[in-house]
């Protein structure tokens, strides 16, 4: 199990720059914790090292927002809280997102989980009795 932690808002583009060089690769990445763990927040400062142009904010609403890079590259970011039905999802067209070897980061994925394919890293964050935040997964 690997973990990366920090204490604080200033530290988190270093444990994001530690998580890219932890992941070998993997760009299907779905992030667990409970609200308020920080799962946005990360995912905002990878959006920032992967170059993305467009503002990054929680898809709560729209379920799916896609952004690009200043290379022109797609990330995907997922927040499925407000699912209420499996099909919504796959109304979504969810395969074309998840096969396309694109960045694409799920919040709440608890909530799909029987549509994760096997080779999604699943990510853990905590937060810790300090109020810091731990990131933990497997590879």
């Amino acid at each position: 199990m690997i973990e990366i932690t920090f204490n604080s808002l200033d530290k988190i583009g270093r444990a994001a720059q530690e998580f890219f060089q932890k992941i070998e690769n993997k760009k299907l990445i779905a992030f667990y914790g409970e609200m308020g763990a920080g799962k946005t927040t990360f995912i905002k400062q990878l959006c920032k090292i992967l170059k993305v142009t467009d503002t990054v904010a929680s898809p709560t609403f729209s379920i799916i927002n896609e952004y690009l890079t200043e290379d022109n590259d797609k990330v995907y970011h997922f927040d499925f809280y407000r699912i209420k039905e499996i099909e919504e999802v796959y109304n979504l067209g969810y395969e074309d997102y998840f096969y396309s070897e694109n960045y694409c980061f799920l919040e709440w994925p608890e909530l799909v989980e029987e549509l994760l394919p096997d080779h999604i890293l699943r990510v853990n964050i905590k937060v810790l009795e300090d109020e810091s935040r731990s990131i933990t997964f497997k590879i």
